[in-house]
């Protein structure tokens, strides 16, 4: 499982774009996980899956909440990933009006779940391989922070322990 210091895997996740811009069409676009976080603070929150409870009436809302917040304790960019497609990804942001204030990423084939040893297996609920319920702050591309969560637990990987521990990073020591 991935640890704090560690550089985050080089996988490519899917992202979709509304709008053309230069590099980017309309619709899915590769996302380069190292290559995207580099130079950046990034919240990054992961969940099992788009339109679920927790995450839909918890995770996401809280870092949509907390995005100012956020931004002022440094954070350059939230990311949200999900072992989703990145149409779903994209309309859960919609529905639940990220307004581009946080990346939809979309892990489709588990890619980064896998790499970073952070899988749940839910096959026996009918959802397949999906992603643990995590957040980690990475700086440069390396993880500083990692909050895992238990089976079925929302406790640990909350916006306010990750702002907690962003503000907790940007302090001047």
């Amino acid at each position: 499982m991935i640890q704090v210091g560690d550089t985050l895997p080089d996988v490519t996740v899917m992202e979709y774009c509304e709008t053309e811009g230069p590099g980017c069409s309309i619709g899915p676009n590769p996302v380069r996980v190292r290559e995207a976080a580099a130079g950046k603070t990034v919240a990054l929150f992961a969940v099992p899956g788009a339109y679920t409870p927790t995450c839909s009436a918890k995770h996401l809302p809280g870092y949509l909440q907390r995005y100012d917040e956020l931004r002022a304790a440094g954070v350059d960019e939230i990311w949200c990933v999900s072992v989703n497609d990145a149409f779903v990804m994209h309309a859960w942001g919609r529905d639940q009006g990220v307004g581009g204030k946080i990346r939809m990423l979309a892990d489709g084939s588990a890619d980064l779940a896998k790499a970073t040893g952070l899988t749940l297996d839910l096959t026996a609920r009918g959802l397949g391989l999906r992603s643990n319920r995590y957040s980690m702050l990475v700086v440069d591309g390396v993880v500083r922070t990692l909050n895992v969560e238990a089976p079925g637990a929302f406790e640990v990987s909350d916006a306010d322990t990750l702002l907690a521990q962003a503000r907790q990073l940007k302090a001047p020591a």
